[in-house]
């Protein structure tokens, strides 16, 4: 089998890590009136999948630093898949809670442990895109995982999804034990030692980046359901299409993100692409009344906030390339907390401003992130003349 297949393999693992975590925006309000809490409150579940999953995934990678890779993606998937198991089969929202927990720590190790093989695996000069592509099958399950769990929990159950994810994984186990080669982990790095990273000025604004960028579409995608519901009047039918079309948008956003990155470099491509992230969620805010306008900003928004994500982790592994696990660890560390940050803060605008707030406010955010890039990632004259000479050759 082919690198590029083996590549693809993780980016399916990826998807299915994708939809466990992403499927709780997407289905909101059912899992609300299932579990008789408050929309705020089942928001909260992304908020503590996403708290365990930043502050969880850094302590289990150092501790299995020297594991084979394999070996450690078979593990972790194994408790992934347990942990959808308990979600399917526990009734309640305190048991729910605690599923939850076990799968965010099986799900950060997955992702981790599948970008840090996809990276070492891919030709040279194709880390970026290899990257993307696993960034694209977590992407992915926002085009296919959220609009068709949306639709089972309509036909059926909102569980009855997590007991289909639990299946899925045990086959993804058999699949990745007889394609993916062994891979050597990196040398054991202290928790301290991981953490001392963050002294490097460059390095910390750009998780930085990272937090604002994710946090500022997590405040607003946390309640994307109900506000398409709620807020610009959306049917069912409607806005599983809606969700259908953000989904399509990710995807493409994420690979001509690395595909950016790899021709026109990180700075060009994070710029542009939170330029219009910030422009479409402002958009969003002030066109609520015409359901072709918001079709349009939704999959602008999407793929727009999608082409920064392989962008910035490919930006994050050139800077300590010979720490790139740690880098990535520490990068999907801040992404989730920033996702739990945005959720918890989205939580606290729907009670206390309102619904419709969600998207102007987490436009502001993302626009602090677009200053640290303007700040920090500007190359000097030399470098960009230097880049574009390289570009046309």
């Amino acid at each position: 089998m082919s690198k590029g297949w083996k590549i693809y393999i993780l980016a399916l693992i990826s998807f299915l890590v994708g939809t466990s975590e992403y499927i709780i925006a997407g289905i909101l309000d059912k899992i609300s009136a299932s579990l008789s809490i408050s929309v705020v409150a089942a928001g909260q579940l992304i908020t503590v999948f996403s708290l365990v999953y930043g502050l969880g995934t850094p302590v289990l990678i150092a501790l299995t630093a020297h594991w084979e890779r394999r070996k450690l993606l078979l593990y972790a998937l194994g408790l992934f898949v347990l942990a959808n198991g308990l979600a399917f089969a526990l009734p309640g929202y305190g048991l729910f809670i605690g599923a939850r927990i076990l799968m965010a720590l099986g799900a950060g190790v997955v992702v981790v442990t599948a970008l840090t093989v996809a990276a070492k695996i891919a030709p040279q000069g194709k880390q970026a895109s290899a990257i993307a592509t696993v960034v694209m099958g977590f992407t992915a399950s926002l085009i296919v995982g959220v609009p068709v769990g949306r639709m089972v929990a309509a036909a059926y159950d909102w569980k009855v999804i997590f007991g289909g994810i639990g299946a899925l994984g045990l086959l993804a186990m058999l699949i990745i034990s007889l394609t993916i080669p062994k891979t050597q982990g990196d040398a054991p790095i202290p928790l301290r030692e991981q953490m001392a990273l963050l002294k490097h000025p460059r390095i910390f604004l750009s998780l930085c980046v990272s937090f604002f960028w994710l946090g500022g579409y997590s405040l607003a995608y946390t309640y994307i359901a109900p506000y398409l519901l709620t807020v610009t009047g959306m049917n069912e039918g409607t806005l599983n299409t809606a969700l259908l079309a953000f989904g399509i948008a990710s995807l493409i956003g994420s690979k001509l993100g690395g595909y950016s990155a790899d021709h026109w470099g990180v700075y060009r491509t994070l710029l542009s692409g939170m330029v219009l992230h910030i422009v479409t969620l402002l958009s969003l805010s002030i066109a609520t009344h015409s359901p072709v306008f918001v079709f349009a900003l939704l999959i602008l928004w999407s793929f727009a906030a999608w082409s920064s994500g392989p962008t910035q982790q490919y930006h994050l592994v050139t800077l300590a390339p010979a720490s790139s696990g740690i880098m990535l660890s520490l990068n999907s560390s801040v992404m989730q907390l920033s996702m739990a940050a945005g959720a918890g803060i989205g939580g606290i605008v729907v009670d206390r401003i309102s619904l419709q707030s969600v998207t102007w406010i987490g436009g502001l955010v993302v626009a602090i992130a677009l200053a640290i890039i303007y700040a920090v990632y500007r190359p000097s004259r030399a470098e960009s003349v230097r880049s574009d000479s390289m570009h046309q050759a």
